[in-house]
């Protein structure tokens, strides 16, 4: 009997061990996800502060339209459709001033034109008769929300009026159907704009008047960072390629510095998307600061595309950085100079038109660097026909010829995208230099 006791007490032991233990690890575990979530937190916030700012003015902007809620007058006027200014502000605020603007805009107009017609669609059937009504109000749900759908593939509609389209269907239907069992649907569609509209309006007033981030000055400093992300790789690129080092021994980067010059130029690869919507949501924005009525973004748009086409460039360069095919010596020293010139020459250049953007200012510094890429890239085509060695290795000299060959293709890039900053510096206005300084 002792025996079987003390086996007993050891196995009460043993189970409660194991319960503390598992305890004690899921506290562990919780706490482990408790700091790095702290940690993302915080480095969210170092990245950019203004998401912090951004998250304030939502709920500055929902408690200001709760208020609206529980001020008994208003509520007495619009009753339950109270709510739809709350529902507005949640999906109207985004993060740009441009953003928030389109999707007012959108509901907003959306919501007048459904909301009319749906008011329209129920007078006419109700001269259907009580058994015709139904029939002719789901005509017209069918018709409207057939042709309104259809319109979304319509790349005009598609980029800036979207969401109004689908807020146009569901503000027919629920007004128009609904109109079928509700006797006061003038007054119904009359609630539901009005509350729609105050959502707005508080959204837009916060966006534009309290720390506004506009969309159009986002796109104007997303060119210049990616211009200058392809000009940190250029500027690198010959001393990584040729192993070459500077007057006092050291590496032409810093150790700390190598991995972020082999990586930033990959962001500027799938940017379209981004800088697209940053211009569509750029020309709903009034005029700001040095962004006047009717500013080019297109023209953005047309510059961010270059910019990508030399990236594209650049990728494939990156790759021979760490290839394991040598260059012959006396081949690589004869075209050494001119390769690191055409990339040295290109990336002050980059660097030029990217200071010439966020300044505004006309870039003429930038096109004696592009000339002289360009007499760089020109002696190299006539030293290649001198310096090919006939009795290397054929793959040896297939990799500095597509070396040789990418970097001539960003040095045209580089012009191109010259061309476009002028073009840009045009139609904007920029100043001249001597100007900006007086």
């Amino acid at each position: 009997m002792e025996i079987e006791h003390e086996s007993s007490h050891h196995q009460i032991v043993g189970f409660f061990a194991c319960m503390w233990w598992w305890i004690m690890g899921l506290f562990k575990k919780f706490k482990g996800k408790v700091i790095g979530v702290t940690i993302m937190t915080k480095k969210l916030g170092q990245d950019d502060p203004r998401r912090i700012i951004h998250s304030v003015k939502m709920g500055l902007a929902l408690s200001l339209i709760s208020l609206v809620y529980y001020f008994r007058p208003i509520y007495d006027s619009f009753g339950v459709s109270t709510m739809w200014a709350v529902l507005t502000v949640v999906v109207v605020f985004e993060f740009t001033v441009g953003a928030t603007l389109g999707k007012g805009f959108n509901r907003g107009m959306a919501t007048l034109l459904a909301g009319a017609l749906g008011v329209g669609a129920h007078q006419l059937a109700s001269l259907a008769g009580e058994q015709g009504e139904p029939i002719i109000i789901g005509f017209f749900v069918f018709l409207l929300a057939t042709a309104a759908s259809f319109s979304r593939f319509f790349p005009e509609i598609k980029a800036r009026y979207d969401y109004g389209v689908l807020i146009f269907i569901l503000t027919f239907s629920l007004v128009s159907v609904s109109g079928y069992r509700v006797d006061k649907i003038i007054q119904l569609a009359h609630q539901r704009l009005s509350t729609i509209l105050l959502g707005s309006l508080t959204c837009v007033f916060i966006s534009i008047f309290v720390y506004p981030v506009w969309a159009g000055e986002e796109l104007h400093n997303q060119i210049a960072i990616n211009m200058e992300k392809i000009a940190d790789f250029l500027e690198g690129f010959g001393g990584e390629y040729f192993e070459t080092e500077l007057s006092n021994g050291e590496s032409a980067l810093d150790p700390k510095d190598e991995k972020l010059f082999l990586e930033r130029y990959k962001s500027v690869l799938n940017s379209k998307t981004a800088e697209e919507n940053l211009a569509n949501f750029a020309r709903w924005e009034p005029c700001h600061g040095r962004f006047k009525f009717r500013h080019p973004w297109k023209q953005y748009l047309k510059t961010g595309g270059l910019i990508r086409q030399c990236a594209y460039r650049v990728e494939a360069l990156n790759s021979y950085i760490n290839s394991e095919i040598q260059l012959p010596s006396e081949f690589k020293k004869k075209i050494q100079e001119t390769c690191i010139k055409m990339s040295s020459e290109s990336a002050k250049a980059l660097s030029e038109l990217a200071s010439a953007i966020r300044t505004m200012t006309q870039p003429c510094t930038a096109d004696v660097h592009i000339a002289n890429s360009r007499i760089a890239a020109n002696s190299l085509k006539t030293a290649l026909k001198t310096a090919l060695p006939m009795d290397s290795d054929l793959l040896q000299i297939i990799s500095a010829v597509t070396v040789t060959s990418l970097l001539v293709e960003i040095v045209s890039c580089t012009e191109n995208i010259a061309e476009s900053v002028h073009e840009l510096a045009r139609l904007a206005k920029f100043k001249h230099p001597q100007e900006q300084i007086v």
